[in-house]
């Protein structure tokens, strides 16, 4: 009988390059899906969100979210108070929410000057 001395690891590399496909696939729409927000439309887009930004978010109902957990406007101001004015913000807003809110959230970032801002929208 002939003695083993190797493992074939071809087909274990076959199947883990399967799963890190599937992984990948999957964790793109989770990211992308977590607050139901129609962006608004603009011809030009910015780029790409900064890394290790802050994301502030206002959906169709008013309701203000800080890294997509649910806070209240007095809430979102004292978050906002322990950040650098460095720290890179990212801010999306649904295409129906009131004006107002979001001049409440922009009135917010410039008296605690916080002026790295990036208004996500879609482009047409």
């Amino acid at each position: 009988m002939k003695r083993i001395d190797q493992i074939n690891v071809l087909p274990f590399i076959d199947i883990m390059l399967v799963l890190l496909a599937i992984v990948l696939t999957t964790a793109t729409f989770i990211s992308e899906g977590r607050l139901e927000i129609r962006l608004p439309t603009s011809t030009s887009q910015p780029d790409t969100p900064p890394p290790h930004s802050v994301e502030i978010a206002i959906d169709a109902d008013g309701a203000f979210y800080l890294d997509a957990e649910p806070v209240t406007e007095e809430r979102l101001a004292t978050a906002l108070d322990g950040l650098e004015t460095s720290t890179p913000i990212v801010l999306r807003v649904d295409a129906a929410t009131r004006f107002e809110r979001f001049v409440a959230v922009v009135d917010q970032l410039k008296t605690r000057k916080l002026e790295r801002l990036t208004i996500l929208t879609r482009k047409s």
